[in-house]
C-alpha cells in the first residue's frame, strides 16, 4: 500500500541519493531569500499518478513549500496541461525538482500504459494486472500506478497468497509426490483464507492442479488456441490467469479466449516515463544591496 509512511520514506532517500551534503548549485547560485513558482506541466497526454509523491518531494525538502495539485491521481490530461502548481523559496523548489518529476513521470508512465491496455481490452470480462517484476524498493509506487491507470494488482509479496510456478512442481515431482496429492496436503495446511493460483504449461497438467481445489490457475505461454482449450477445461472450477509474452498487440485476442485475468509485466518492467516538465519562474528576487 502506498501510505505516507512509505513515500516519506523512499522519498528521503531519493532525495540524500540526489543531494547527500545538499544542493551545491542553489546554494551558491540562487539567494536564500529568492522565492519562485513552478508549473508541472504535461509535454505529453496521459493518465496521472503520483501526485502526493510529487508534494512530499517538496516538502521533505523544504517544509515552507507547497504543492497545489490541479489533478488527481487516475485521472487523464492533454499535452500542455497544468498539473500542478509550486511555491516558495527557489532553492528548495530547484533542489526537489528531479526527484519530485522522477517519480511522478516514472508513475504517471505505468498509468498510461496500464490504461491503454485496459483500453484494448474493454467490454471482454478480462481484468488486466500486473506482476511483481518490479523496481526493488519502489513496487508499493509502481503497483499504485497501475492501479490508476485501470488495472488490477496481484499478489503484492510473497507472503500474501500461495503462487505454485514451473520450479515449485519441478521439485514436488523430483520428490516422486503427485501434483494433486502435493497441493492437497498444503492446502489443508493452510490458513482458510490464503488464496492458492497454480502456474501450468501445458494443458495435460491442467485436471491434476484443478483435482486439488486451488482458487486459480495460470496458463503460462499458452497459444490462443490453447487458451481457449483450457478455459473450456477449467469449465469454471478455478479463475484463470493469462500470462507470457502479453503486449498491447495481443491483449485483446487473449482477453477474448475467455481467461479472466490477463498478468502483464510490461506494465513494470517497462513503461516509459511520461514526458513531465517543471516550468519555473522568480516570484521575487532579493533587494541588492
Amino acid at each position: 500500500m502506498l501510505t505516507r509512511s512509505v513515500i516519506d520514506r523512499a522519498v528521503a532517500l531519493a532525495l540524500e541519493e540526489d543531494a547527500p551534503w545538499g544542493d551545491t548549485t542553489s546554494a551558491f547560485l540562487i539567494p536564500a531569500d529568492a522565492t519562485a513558482t513552478a508549473e508541472l506541466v504535461a509535454r505529453e497526454g496521459g493518465v496521472f499518478s503520483g501526485g502526493e509523491v510529487f508534494r512530499a518531494a517538496f516538502a521533505l525538502t523544504d517544509p515552507r513549500v507547497t504543492v497545489d495539485l490541479h489533478i488527481s491521481d487516475g485521472e487523464a490530461f492533454e499535452a500542455g496541461a497544468h498539473l500542478a502548481t509550486v511555491t516558495g523559496p527557489a532553492r528548495g523548489i530547484l533542489t526537489a525538482e528531479r526527484v519530485a518529476l522522477n517519480f511522478t513521470q516514472r508513475m504517471s508512465g505505468i498509468a498510461t500504459l496500464t490504461a491503454q491496455y485496459v483500453a484494448e481490452t474493454a467490454l471482454t470480462g478480462a481484468r488486466i494486472a500486473d506482476t511483481r517484476k518490479t523496481t526493488p524498493g519502489l513496487r508499493a509506487f509502481e503497483r499504485h500506478a497501475v492501479s490508476c491507470g485501470g488495472g488490477h494488482n496481484h499478489r503484492r509479496t510473497l507472503s500474501d497468497a500461495v503462487m505454485a510456478k514451473d520450479n515449485h512442481l519441478a521439485v514436488l515431482l523430483a520428490e516422486g509426490l503427485s501434483v494433486t496429492q502435493a497441493l492437497q496436503q498444503m492446502i489443508a495446511r493452510l490458513p482458510h483464507t490464503t488464496h492458492v493460483e497454480v502456474e501450468v504449461d501445458s494443458l495435460d497438467q491442467i485436471e491434476a492442479v484443478l483435482a486439488a481445489g486451488i482458487g486459480t490457475i495460470m496458463l503460462d505461454n499458452f497459444s490462443l488456441d490453447d487458451l481457449r482449450r483450457g478455459v473450456e477445461i477449467v469449465g469454471g472450477r478455478a479463475t484463470v490467469d493469462a500470462s507470457g509474452g502479453v503486449t498491447l498487440e495481443t491483449v485483446r485476442a487473449i482477453a477474448e479466449t475467455g481467461v479472466d485475468v490477463i498478468s502483464v509485466g510490461a506494465l513494470t518492467h517497462s513503461a516509459r516515463a511520461l514526458d513531465l516538465g517543471l516550468d519555473v519562474r522568480v516570484d521575487r528576487a532579493p533587494e541588492p544591496v
